[in-house]
């Protein structure tokens, strides 16, 4: 059991061999197993649970399900041109295309695509889409003062599920969504930050969705690159506090 362990406590083996060494009696047996057989419960009631939802999936997907908003909607606030007439987007081709986004599982993909479902057209732009689901920014003002804002309460079951995909997103490495997060932790607080990446990957999804594309990240240094001489100038004004000083110079520009 001391073999099993992972990252840093690797160099500690020692340690957990001593602490799991001990007398193990007949009683100590009888509740291991009982454990054990919950557990091994469990994971057969998942893997049946699974196996339901992938029938169900695939007995929906052989429906055709509409994807192009109407023109009226199609007109509104920033909704996005639909891709070219072709196949109709499935739950099975609406879940591939979600788990491609950092942080996004199956079993998350799944739980999304049964809340929203795969047609853009009921509800029309991402604005209203990240508003219904309750990670859009609120908007409380009177006589110019901004006062409230909270988010509105939208569907609780797909918040809560964005919720544990954008802690997971936050947690990734060289994305945009982490460098998001981390970006407005330090500014706005943890809570906000999860709920601006929440926010993110509802409209990301919506237009994967419509132009039935995967989804593009943007890179963890797309912020920098927006303010690139800000950065520069910061770190230079850091660099010359500690008495060093520094020249730039121009790099040649590359033919894109």
């Amino acid at each position: 059991m001391a073999e099993l362990a992972k990252r840093r406590l690797q160099s500690k083996i020692p340690l957990p061999e001593q602490a799991l060494t001990g007398l193990v009696r007949e009683h100590h047996r009888r509740l291991l197993a009982l454990q054990l057989a919950y557990i091994n419960f469990l994971d057969e009631q998942i893997e049946a649970l699974s196996g339901e939802i992938t029938r169900c999936l695939t007995e929906l997907s052989a429906e055709e399900v509409p994807t192009q908003p109407p023109a009226s909607l199609a007109a509104a606030d920033g909704a996005a041109t639909p891709a070219t007439p072709g196949e109709p987007l499935t739950f099975t081709r609406a879940i591939a295309l979600l788990d491609t986004i950092p942080g996004v599982d199956r079993r998350g993909a799944e739980r999304w695509v049964a809340e929203t479902g795969v047609d853009m057209a009921r509800v029309g732009t991402a604005t209203r889409l990240a508003a219904w689901v309750g990670v859009a920014p609120g908007n409380d003002e009177s006589t110019g003062k901004q006062r409230s804002g909270r988010t509105r309460p939208g569907n609780q079951p797909l918040r809560t599920v964005l919720t544990q995909l954008a802690h997971a997103a936050a947690h990734t490495k060289g994305t945009y969504l982490s460098a998001l997060y981390h970006g407005l932790a330090a500014r706005r607080g943890r809570k906000r930050a999860i709920v601006a990446v929440a926010h993110s990957m509802v409209v990301s999804a919506f237009y994967m969705f419509v132009r039935q594309e995967t989804y593009h990240d943007l890179g963890a240094t797309y912020f920098d690159e927006q303010r690139r001489h800000h950065v520069v100038d910061r770190l230079m004004r850091r660099i010359e506090q500690l008495g060093y000083h520094v020249h730039l110079e121009p790099r040649p520009m590359t033919a894109s």
